[in-house]
């Protein structure tokens, strides 16, 4: 892929919003063609969603509150990064806070940016297997249920409309192409 176009030049940036999860930053650009643009950018530090598969071969999914969906969805577990955490190490913890088990094998599966035209946030992809018992605390203010899965009844979710959210439809097509090559 080449470069045809040059890249705009940030003139100004400044925080408008500094919150617990992310940061929201006002950037003035001048672009290429001589206008200048405003760009709100959410600053966050990325995440981490595990597809974590039983001996059995099933997979571990979450239920847990989302207010801005207003509902409860079912979902591959997930988590955010904690400042310069290597996401490898981040999906152990996160699969331990939110299903009690510890992997003995993460292999990445890539990742993606979640929205580019408006935040930083990028997401590592991660099978766990080799499941073992392990839990650790997880956050206060988490309600989550674990629920066991085929990836036919995972697949199944995705194409009736129970699972919706992005990055779990992403993790679990990829982990589906991948243990059908």
């Amino acid at each position: 892929m080449s470069e045809q176009n040059p890249i705009p030049r940030v003139v100004s940036s400044s925080v408008v919003y500094a919150g617990h999860l992310f940061d929201v930053d006002l950037d003035i650009l001048a672009m290429p063609n001589g206008t200048e643009a405003r760009r709100e950018i959410i600053k966050h530090p990325g995440a981490v969603c595990m597809v974590p598969v039983t001996a059995k071969g099933d997979l571990l999914l979450v239920t847990q509150y989302r207010h801005a969906a207003g509902k409860r969805l079912l979902e591959l577990p997930a988590g955010t990064l904690e400042t310069d955490e290597d996401p490898g190490v981040a999906a152990v913890r996160e699969l331990q806070e939110e299903v009690g088990m510890r992997p003995g094998r993460v292999e990445s599966i890539g990742g993606f940016f979640v929205a580019p035209g408006y935040t930083t946030e990028y997401i590592h992809l991660f099978i766990c297997d080799d499941l073992r018992v392990d839990p650790l605390d997880g956050d206060d203010d988490e309600d989550i249920e674990v629920h066991t899965l085929s990836l036919e009844e995972a697949i199944a979710g995705i194409e009736a409309g129970t699972i919706v959210d992005g990055k779990s439809v992403i993790g679990l097509l990829r982990y589906a192409r991948l243990i059908h090559r």
